[in-house]
């Protein structure tokens, strides 16, 4: 996307971007600074700070843009709500939406939640700030939609420090699953038209996420560890165990999608857990899964997933959910290499959100111009011993693992 120059289509495009969010800046003043703020992240700047950004777009000083940051009065909740509808009606339906979290990592102790937790952007323990997100992809292209700033304990248990960084008395704590389920709540409420939701282990392990997913009848792949558990009248396994019954011609060769160096290949095993006819006589309209990816150049290397899926659905089709995870990775790519997702400098809670939303605007434009160019990728997104009897059992369609008739229970994991 970088570097797409600034035509007719590109300032046509972004001047509909300005129309569609005008109404959240109730002062024409707020209006001509976003728009600066917005052209400046999608500018050149070496680094996307308030100094660069001031001088880019002409201003003496980066007052104005602190102000649009810190004190002037709009609603960032409001216009992530149109940055949601934007990237929606851009990409279609039946897309992925996938949650996903990343770090910014920062110096000092003042700014809003930071402090000493683990982050992938680093992977590596580090004094930084973490976001909860979320992406929504289809054939046509991805781009963030949500966002919720994690705050660790060691802030919401100090009301003074909270009230120096301008953080809401009405804001306790929340795990990162908790952030997710309400990401996920305020998406599908909206009317994003995502049919499928998937996530990295750490969401996926949290059974009250999956449970949402399923009341809330979203179909969903999601990544688990090794130690998840299985359970059922007929035994109990971890997922791990019980990839290793797999007879080998459970295992098939399919590609999750294209990546970089072409298609993504792996051996997938698949197989169909029970449904409960005792309590469900009815043909079930949906049907859980486990999933295993066996990597071909390392078949010591495995993946887990477990699924929730609408009958009928085709093993390929779950490993594109699946395979469809990596495309928030991109999207906090593109939007911290070309938006300045990560270049902030502001220290309150107002200001992160509002920045960060400001960013993810940007970022929904790019997407939004590198759809209409027809350059977008195609292609989405210690408990009871083990049983000794293999469960796998060969059907007509599909592998499914056997028990009596009672559903098979996933047990709760902690919370994320």
């Amino acid at each position: 996307m970088e570097g797409i120059p600034e035509v007719d289509c590109w300032a046509a495009e972004l001047e509909s971007v300005f129309a569609r969010v005008a109404g959240r800046f109730a002062r024409a003043d707020l209006r001509w600074r976003m728009r600066d703020y917005v052209r400046g992240l999608l500018g050149k700047a070496a680094r996307k700070n308030g100094w660069q950004l001031a001088e880019w777009a002409g201003h003496r000083t980066p007052d104005g843009f602190q102000r649009l940051l810190n004190s002037s009065v709009w609603d960032a909740d409001a216009l992530r709500d149109d940055v949601r509808a934007y990237v929606g009606d851009c990409l279609g339906p039946d897309g992925v939406l996938i949650i996903d979290d990343t770090g910014f990592v920062k110096k000092g102790t003042t700014s809003a939640g930071v402090g000493r937790q683990y982050t992938g952007t680093s992977g590596k323990i580090d004094n930084c700030q973490i976001g909860v997100f979320a992406a929504y992809a289809t054939s046509r292209g991805r781009a963030l939609v949500d966002r919720e700033l994690y705050l660790p304990k060691s802030w919401t248990s100090d009301r003074q420090r909270c009230q120096a960084a301008k953080i809401p008395d009405e804001r306790c704590f929340a795990t990162k699953g908790e952030l997710a389920r309400d990401i996920v709540r305020r998406c599908i409420a909206a009317g994003l038209p995502a049919a499928w939701v998937t996530a990295d282990e750490a969401y996926g392990q949290d059974w009250h996420f999956r449970r949402l997913l399923e009341q809330l009848g979203l179909g969903y792949v999601v990544a688990v560890p090794k130690s998840q558990q299985i359970k059922s009248l007929a035994g109990s396994w971890r997922i791990d165990e019980l990839i290793t019954e797999a007879p080998s011609d459970a295992w098939q060769r399919l590609s999750c999608g294209d990546g970089a160096k072409g298609p993504r290949v792996y051996d997938w095993a698949a197989a169909k857990l029970p449904a409960n006819l005792v309590f469900d006589p009815d043909p079930p309209t949906h049907h859980r899964w486990v999933l295993a990816r066996r990597s071909l150049s390392d078949p010591g290397q495995l993946a887990y997933y477990l699924a929730y899926a609408p009958a009928g659905i085709e093993i390929a089709e779950l490993v594109r959910i699946a395979g469809s995870r990596w495309a928030i990775e991109e999207c906090f790519q593109a939007a911290k290499n070309e938006c300045g997702l990560d270049q902030y400098e502001v220290r309150r809670y107002t200001g992160w959100y509002r920045h960060i939303t400001l960013a993810m605007l940007a970022h929904a434009f790019l997407t939004a111009l590198a759809v209409q160019a027809g350059d977008t990728e195609k292609g989405a997104a210690e408990t009871d011993q083990p049983s000794s009897a293999s469960p796998w059992r060969r059907s007509d369609d599909c592998w499914t693992l056997s028990c009596p008739a009672h559903e098979p229970i996933v047990t709760p994991s902690p919370t994320h």
